[in-house]
């Protein structure tokens, strides 16, 4: 089932809760521009909870994502 669109002004506004960089649109998913962590998108409503996010690849865990892009 396809998911529904979201609204590019609301994508301007959210960032990524661990990096706090700005998100792209990536099919249907939010891609944090750095580190890459990926948030899911559920009927039109971005899923920004880290631990449901999708790892970027070369990455094994989210312990181990915080310690590499976490903004400080």
């Amino acid at each position: 089932m396809p998911t529904r669109a979201i609204d590019n002004q609301l994508i301007e506004l959210l960032r990524c809760p661990i990096t706090l960089s700005k998100l792209k649109l990536d099919g249907e998913m939010l891609v944090g521009e750095i580190g890459g962590l990926r948030y899911k998108i559920r009927d039109g409503i971005p899923v920004m909870l880290p631990e449901e996010a999708e790892l970027p690849a070369g990455v094994e865990s989210l312990e181990e994502f915080r310690k590499r892009f976490a903004r400080r």
